[in-house]
């Protein structure tokens, strides 16, 4: 029947990944799909991490990912990227926005932040879709829908009609934002931004 799909959603707080993880869920919920969706949150309110397991396959036993199989990774940040990057399955997805945010180890000058992630990743990743959905989202005029324009690239790579991810907007943003999401969802999907690395 549904083959088995796990998605991993990183980044830290207050980026949006949960309100994102919620959108992905009603997607699949929607196709039909048994769904499993478990939020660790490393001091979220202080910009710590924040990361997303959420799988879906005709019956899922357990919330979680086991590193190496997730077939989709999303990083809202560039060092969360990296840090989660073990769990991407050898065939995985990975799409990463370029967006830099200092934990605060760099901000005291404990550690630095890692050079080169990106060519990190790129050596590791079976496929990568990098963009910068920040900036798209300040063109757009509201920096909160970064997390949308993230969900309208991980759309672009996933096998789900894009109806049903509007729908499912449209059943987890309120009315009042609903238009200004759904143009960052758009404005992901489109691809206009695409640099991608990887086969």
């Amino acid at each position: 029947m549904k083959g088995k799909i796990d998605v991993l959603l990183v980044g830290v707080g207050g980026q949006g990944t949960i309100l994102a993880s919620k959108v992905v869920s009603t997607v699949a919920l929607g196709r039909g799909y048994d769904v499993k969706m478990s939020e660790i949150h490393g001091m979220a309110q202080r910009g710590g991490s924040v990361v997303t397991h959420l799988r879906m396959a005709e019956k899922v036993y357990s919330p979680l990912i086991e590193a190496g199989q997730a077939n989709y990774m999303v990083a809202f940040e560039q060092l969360e990227a990296l840090r989660w990057l073990h769990f991407l399955h050898e065939y995985g997805t990975i799409i990463v926005n370029t967006q830099r945010i200092k934990p605060m180890t760099v901000i005291t000058s404990a550690a630095t932040y890692p050079a080169a992630i990106g060519q990190q990743i790129a050596a590791v990743a079976h496929r990568m879709v990098c963009l910068d959905a920040l900036s798209i989202a300040q063109d757009l005029g509201n920096v909160r829908v970064a997390n949308v324009v993230l969900l309208g690239a991980l759309a672009q790579q996933m096998d789900f009609p894009q109806d049903d991810w509007l729908q499912a907007l449209e059943a987890t943003i309120p009315p009042r934002f609903l238009a200004l999401n759904k143009r960052a969802f758009e404005a992901g999907l489109s691809g206009n931004w695409r640099l991608e690395v990887g086969s």
